[in-house]
């Protein structure tokens, strides 16, 4: 955390959010599966058990890199898998971590009797029918489940595509694009601008059109040197679909 708030003064950005993994969903692991290193002691029976987060742990870095770079403005956050599976647990870790800004994603999905993260499905299954599941399990989320900020990665299957299908085309989904934005503009929540992979242009204009009425950028940096990758294309982008900075208190960007 400290070398990535290094990497923000660095690059001259005025503050950032380190918005902490929460999974609580455990993930099949097969044979041929390569894991980091460090995750291979979280592997039960098969299955690739999610630790809880270390909320002590992560305020008392969080604090150090406050006091040691007092020129940014550092949001506390969390990223909560799959919260609308787990409401008991996540509601519990809500309460005691008291964030600035709270993401809600769907990493994984249930097709026939498997529940398993995205990529594994993408990998052998017809990525259409993986994409479908995984954004009726985003608009579940948003029905469900109350307490969040900000929808994360509305495009995640995109980033395992596999290379021999064909290209992906929101236009294949805009049906099911559409109703999970719907919902989450009656709900006034944000929609995240992933730069992982560049949030195709398309769904940030349906954002718009179906009333959303804000948006957040993530770079979502698991090294300092990925923060704020891509950014400057994501700003064109939503400044085309009709987003502008303000003076929100998070940092949000707001419709103009």
């Amino acid at each position: 955390m400290e070398a990535t708030c290094e990497r923000a003064v660095q690059i001259g950005l005025p503050g950032l959010a380190f918005t902490e993994h929460a999974d609580f969903t455990p993930w099949p692991v097969g044979p041929g599966d390569h894991l980091p290193g460090q995750w291979s002691s979280l592997v039960i029976d098969g299955m690739l058990v999610p630790p809880p987060l270390d909320l002590a742990g992560y305020r008392e870095c969080l604090e150090r890199c406050r006091l040691r770079f007092p020129e940014l403005r550092i949001l506390s956050g969390v990223e909560l898998g799959e919260p609308h599976w787990h409401q008991a647990v996540a509601g519990t870790l809500l309460r005691d971590g008291s964030f600035d800004r709270v993401l809600a994603s769907v990493h994984s999905v249930t097709i026939g009797p498997v529940t398993a993260e995205v990529s594994q499905f993408l990998a052998d299954s017809d990525p259409a029918v993986t994409t479908r599941a995984y954004l009726a399990e985003a608009a579940a989320l948003v029905s469900q489940f109350g307490p969040f900020d900000v929808l994360a990665h509305i495009d995640y299957p995109v980033r395992s595509w596999p290379s021999a299908a064909k290209p992906f085309d929101p236009l294949d989904f805009q049906e099911e694009y559409r109703h999970v934005l719907r919902l989450l503009a009656r709900a006034g929540k944000a929609l995240e601008v992933n730069t992982t992979v560049p949030l195709h242009p398309q769904i940030l204009a349906w954002w718009r059109e179906d009333g959303g009425q804000a948006i957040t950028f993530a770079s979502d940096a698991h090294s300092p040197d990925r923060l704020a990758a891509g950014f400057a294309e994501a700003v064109r982008v939503a400044e085309t679909a009709g987003f502008g900075a303000g003076k929100d208190p998070l940092g949000l960007w707001h419709r103009t």
